[in-house]
């Protein structure tokens, strides 16, 4: 049965085609150097010496060099992952015998067409006896084994430089994801005690009211279990969720919260991180209509501007001056720290007074986009 390959990534097969590209300069300069050293100790023409230097180095090294890319691919065909493979090495038994016979077709193909290009005929494998074919075998096998040596090492090198850099980025990425679920992990227990501790007041006041709210608990835990679970969800889930979320709220303070959500159509099916925008609404709640006694609205809403995402939490509360300062902040760090490890600099929160005459605090969050979220950059 025939190995199957992955096919490589574009960043791989761009790295490849350069280093491809740089040992063919590499080798034409080393051929250049070598016609100026045998015209300066054997004399002639120099144009007629450089032809031949070149056509039979170039030729050589493509012989040798596409030779080991198919070895390497037929050697490690069971192990395409492994270190030797990302380096398109077969080893040094199949390399030495890659270098043999690359040279000796390397070497005729050059010398017939240098012949072609400049006229002149020089000596060659199948020309002249065997002592002078080993002597040209033996001459050339020399810089092709320590060429071939010198390009191994660095694309040993180059290939452990790239092994490196992966696992670091691995393990940066790594560490990101579990900074992300603890800071997860933090936020809803956050918010399930919030609840039930409110829940705990109103069963001692209306335990009617109390049983209804329980209900809509177990209704609210069981629609966002799987959301919290998730990297990212619709935007349009989230604001579900925070409906939800306030319809309880709602059986505990009655007409003293009133809701609004403003979801464009186009923007339903923005990926957002799960329970974003909850530790908002809570703050809203808690800071803002709570210490009021007639209460107020909480408003949810999203837009684009551009390429960003503009997603804001508003009520017409307390305002920031009378907001206490024993739990503000919670809220704020852990979105401020999720936005942080998703999307690094290009997303932020801020936090300010509402501008117009129903007074309040308005939080924004700007996202990259409506595009998924992308890991933060190390």
């Amino acid at each position: 049965m025939a190995a199957v390959f992955d096919p490589p990534t574009a960043n791989i097969v761009a790295t490849r085609r350069a280093r491809f590209a740089m040992r063919g300069l590499r080798t034409l300069l080393v051929c250049v150097l070598i016609a100026v050293m045998l015209t300066g100790l054997m004399g002639g023409s120099f144009w007629i010496t450089l032809v031949h230097s070149i056509c039979i180095g170039v030729c050589c090294w493509l012989a040798i060099d596409l030779g080991r890319i198919q070895l390497a691919r037929w050697e490690h065909r069971h192990a395409p992952e492994a270190p030797e493979a990302q380096s398109q090495w077969p080893g040094w038994p199949l390399m030495l015998a890659m270098v043999l016979v690359g040279t000796v077709v390397g070497f005729s193909v050059g010398n017939e067409l240098a012949h072609w290009i400049t006229g002149v005929k020089s000596p060659g494998f199948f020309r002249g006896d065997w002592f002078q074919a080993l002597q040209l075998l033996a001459g050339s096998l020399v810089p092709g084994a320590a060429i071939t040596y010198y390009y191994y090492s660095r694309e040993k090198t180059a290939a452990q430089e790239a092994s490196l850099q992966a696992a670091v980025q691995t393990a940066q990425r790594q560490a990101a994801e579990h900074q992300l679920k603890l800071l997860e992990s933090q936020l809803e227990p956050h918010m399930l005690f919030n609840t039930l501790a409110n829940l705990r007041v109103l069963i001692g006041i209306d335990p009617t009211r109390a049983q209804l709210m329980l209900d809509q608990l177990i209704g609210f835990l069981r629609a966002t279990l799987s959301a919290s679970r998730a990297s990212q969800h619709p935007l349009s889930a989230e604001f579900a969720r925070l409906a939800d979320y306030l319809a309880l709220m709602k059986i505990r303070m009655g007409e003293r919260l009133q809701t609004r959500f403003e979801l464009p159509p186009d923007l339903a099916a923005a990926p957002v991180p799960p329970l974003l925008l909850q530790p908002l609404v809570e703050n809203c709640i808690k800071h803002g209509l709570e210490p009021n006694v007639a209460g107020g609205r909480v408003e949810v809403s999203a837009r684009r501007e551009g390429e960003t995402l503009v997603l804001q939490v508003r009520d017409t509360g307390a305002g920031l001056s009378q907001a206490s300062g024993d739990g503000t902040r919670f809220g704020l760090v852990q979105v401020r720290e999720r936005l942080a490890t998703l999307y690094g600099d290009g997303a932020s929160l801020t936090l300010q007074a509402a501008s117009d005459a129903e007074g309040g605090t308005l939080a924004t969050i700007r996202l990259p986009g409506a595009d998924a979220p992308t890991q933060a950059a190390p």
